[in-house]
Order: structure tokens, then sequence, then C-alpha cells
């Protein structure tokens, strides 16, 4: 390995090599100190461990950067139920995307005005239904970003009672609520509540009565959770909601509050910009949506399919902020038609489980070197021997986003560790690889195979044949007339764990490659 001697530490016995660089150039051992904590987090999971959990106990994240440290909001989640009773909205915070320190909760309970506006709603039905006197609240997916000097975090509480009744297959849980709070500063975890900025509202086509747990013809019209934010161009903002019901909403907020305009009319609560297919009831939730100022879209990353096991990250794009959105293979997506390019499935390298139920991201940047990053969680397969429930284990995931030529994000095949940059040569990428082609299968993890790159530019392996050439400037392996990313990497699947290269891409139909170099 090599890489520039700025970027070496801990050994004074190195000494640069002749180099015409301006930029001089060292070899660096193989004995990076990457992450080394364990994926299977049980035995420390409780809620006293907590201090060690690092990117244990994880989902639904969101990430932004205040000074030093990126930190990392939640949704109540963990393994046992290790939170319950220490507050919501569980957050941690890292200065390097690797090691990260729970620091507590963001609030202690949820805001008076969540069952104030439940019941003032509840009151104005028609027939009139009593007050809900101790609703049961979920605590679900916020989402952080700095608007000025201030950080919003839009943060999501659904009421899980039923609108009627004790029985959710007789009747619709009540609605959700999308609220906002601010604050000044991230470390002094001091958070001003703001009030409603908008909640799950019936449009008066379903009533909220149910023939039973198969009925999913939804009551309400979009769903008010999954919140994301986005400013434009032009500085505008728009808040980006909803999951399962009807699909993906955008609404217009005021900049100056953070909330909308005004909620009169069902109209006011946003319009639609991506569904899957066109009943009432969607496997899409979780919208994260950025805009890429390099390539001048909006990018509209979505969770496929149920969270435990199915989970998977598809991602589409318009050049409007309320679409039409179109996948790579130029469907749209805003009129129905399924979201491609799929970015990351159940998958397993070889000497693992596999990761499965990996979805519902947060894509940031960095804000100095404008790196672009997705984070999100992933769980551990069912009935893995030895770990009790181990589909409950739900491990924080941060990977490298680098982007194709033409403009779509690919996701690393391996975990964030920030291994050093090197100079990454064509003789290196002669070996044998790992590769994982990802076809879209629910609920199936999908497998990798080895195959070889030989020095005279052949490919073999996974029964396919054929040639590959390298471009070392961009770092760029082209398969067979495919592109992928090159990056070095950090193995986590290696016993013992060991820095790596990999590449990613996709196929011509938008399913995610990933491979890594084994030797």
């Amino acid at each position: 390995m090599i890489l520039s001697i700025s970027s070496c530490s801990g050994d004074d016995n190195l000494e640069p090599t002749p180099n015409p660089d301006p930029d001089p150039i060292v070899v660096v051992p193989e004995t990076f100190p990457g992450p080394d904590y364990a994926d299977d987090y049980t035995p420390i999971a409780s809620w006293n461990d907590r201090s060690k959990w690092n990117l244990a106990n994880v989902h639904d994240p969101t990430v932004a950067k205040d000074g030093d440290y990126y930190y990392m909001y939640q949704t109540d989640a963990s393994y046992g139920n290790a939170h319950d009773g220490h507050g919501h909205f569980p957050y941690r915070r890292s200065k390097d995307l690797v090691n990260w320190d729970y620091m507590g909760a963001a609030f202690q309970a949820a805001p008076a005005w969540v069952k104030d506006s439940l019941n003032n709603k509840r009151a104005r039905m028609n027939p009139a239904l009593p007050p809900i006197e101790n609703p049961d609240y979920g605590f679900w997916a916020p989402y952080i970003q700095k608007v000025g000097n201030k950080f919003r975090l839009y943060y999501s509480i659904v009421v899980t009672n039923p609108i009627v009744g004790t029985d959710t297959n007789t009747s619709w849980s009540e609605r959700a609520f999308i609220g906002l709070a601010e604050s000044d500063d991230l470390a002094s975890n001091i958070w001003e509540d703001k009030g409603m900025v908008v909640c799950s509202e019936p449009d008066g086509l379903e009533t909220y009565t149910r023939t039973g747990g198969n009925d999913w013809s939804g009551y309400f019209k979009f769903n008010a959770i999954d919140p994301s934010m986005v400013i434009t161009p032009e500085g505008e903002h728009w808040l980006v909601y909803g999951s399962w019901h009807s699909g993906i909403a955008a609404l217009k907020l005021n900049p100056e509050t953070g909330k909308p305009y005004k909620l009169e009319t069902i109209e006011d609560y946003g319009i639609k910009i991506a569904k899957r297919g066109n009943s009432r009831w969607q496997a899409s939730e979780g919208p994260e949506i950025i805009y890429n100022e390099d390539t001048g879209y909006y990018y509209l990353f979505l969770a496929y399919d149920e969270l435990s096991v199915a989970y998977n990250t598809r991602v589409v794009r318009s050049s409007n902020i309320t679409g039409p959105y179109f996948g790579i293979d130029g469907g749209n997506v805003t009129e129905g038609a399924e979201s491609w390019p799929m970015v990351t499935h159940p998958y397993s390298f070889n000497n693992h489980t596999g990761w499965v139920g990996f979805a519902h991201c947060s894509v940031f940047q960095n804000p100095d070197t404008k790196e672009w990053f997705y984070a999100s969680q992933a769980r551990l397969p069912e009935n893995v021997s030895g770990i009790n429930v181990s589909n409950a284990v739900m491990m924080g995931h941060v990977r490298s986003i680098q982007w194709t030529d033409d403009g779509w994000p690919v996701v690393a095949p391996e975990r964030y560790a920030a291994v050093p940059k090197t100079d990454i040569l064509e003789a290196s990428m002669v070996g044998t690889w790992e590769q994982i082609t990802m076809d879209y299968q629910y609920k199936v993890i999908q497998k990798s195979v080895n195959v070889s790159l030989t020095s005279n530019n052949k490919f073999s392996g996974g029964g396919v044949t054929g040639t590959w050439s390298f471009d070392s400037v961009n770092e760029i392996i082209t398969i067979n007339g495919n592109q992928f990313n090159v990056s070095d990497a950090w193995d986590w699947e290696a016993s013992p764990r060991k820095t790596t290269k990999t590449y990613s891409g996709f196929t011509p139909t938008g399913r995610p490659v990933w491979a890594k170099k084994l030797y």
C-alpha cells in the first residue's frame, strides 16, 4: 500500500521513498488499526453497557455535522428494548464516522401538543369521537438539518391506539404527527419545540373501519412519518414525507418557520411525488431527499418492503423538486413505476451471516470535503445459531457514496472505516475477488461468488467470462463494458479484519454489483 506521508501516523521509522511528484509517497504497513467491534453485540446490548455500543442499536438514523462532531439521531429502537424508560429519539456522536459515543436522548417525553392536536381532531370528526386520555406513542424516524444558524429536527410521533375500540383488525390506528424542534448547538442537547408541522389526514375516500387484518385500503391520504427536508437552489424549503399510505408527498414550507404556509384543505398536505403501483397501500417508505449541485438533480431514496428482512433501498431522480421522478430505466416513479436502481439489498460475503433489513437511510455530506455518505441500519438474518432473536440485532452502517459517470449514487460494498487513501494501480487489481450481483428477491440474501482478474486482462467467475481494463486516474474498472468505482476499504468479514479494495456499480438495469478483493 502507498499513500502520502501526511496521511501516515504512529510509526517514526517510515521514511519517504523517492518520488518525482510534489507529494512524497511512503509505504504503509498492512496494520491499519481499523474498527474491531463485533457485529453480534448482544453481550453488550443492555442499558448499563451503552458506553460500549458504538453503532449498536441504530435504527432509521439521520446525520448532521456540528463543529467537530457528526450527530446521529434515530427511532426509539434497541435490542431487547434496552432504551425503554430513558427518553426518546436517542442520539450519538462521532468525529470520524467510525467511533461513536452514545449520548442519551433528545426528548424526555412527547410534547403536550401531540395529545391536544389528536383530541381536537377527534372532536371534529363526524360523528365526534371522545378524547384518548392516555395515548400510546411511537417515536419514529427523525430528520436533522442545519438551516441558517439553527438545527431543525423534524420528528415523527405516532399514536398507535385504534381510532375506535381496541382491535386494529377492525379499526385503523390513530394518526401520526410530524413535529419540529430547534437547537442552536447540538452539543447542548437543548431543544425548543415548535409544535406540529403536518399530520396524517383522511381524504374521505375510505372509512377508518377495517374488515380484517388484510384490509389495507388506507384511511389516511399520506402517512405523516419519515420526514426529510431539502432546500432548493432557489431557496425554497420542502418537506418530503410518507410511508405506505398512498405514496410519498412533497410539502412546501415557510423557510422562516419550517412549517407549511397553511393546512386548510387536503391539497395543502402535499403533492404526490412518488408511489409504488396504484393501490392505497404501498410497500415503500423512508424517503430521503437530497440535491446534488454537481449533477443538478434531486435524488429521492426510498425504503422498499417490510423492515425486518426484506428492506432494500432504491433511488430515483428529478430535475424538479416536485417531479416527475424517473428511474435509471426511464420509469416514471411519480406515476407508480418501480424504482431503479436498487442501491442496497440483503446480502452476504463469505465468512459472515450477512445483513438483511438494510434500508431507511440518511444521505449526508462532509461539509468540508463534500464527500457523500449513506447511513442506515442493517440487521442480522433470522435464526442465526447462538444468537437469541438474531434478527433484532440492528447495527448502524455508514458507507461511502460514489457517483457514476451518468450521475447515479453507488453505495460502497464495505462499511466506512476511514481507511487511508492509496494510489490504486492496475497491477493491484489482479487477483481473486468476491463479487455479488444483486437481483431483487424478496427476503432472499444475495450471495457472493469468486471471480478472477488476470494480468492479461481476462475476467472469469460466476459463469461469466470476458475482459477488464482499469483507469488509474479516475479509479474505474470496466468489466465487459460495465464501469465500476474502485476504492480502498476495510474487509469487515475477514478474520482478522484487514484493508482491501472494492469495486461497486450497477448492471445496465440498475442492479448493484459489489466486489472486494481477497488476494
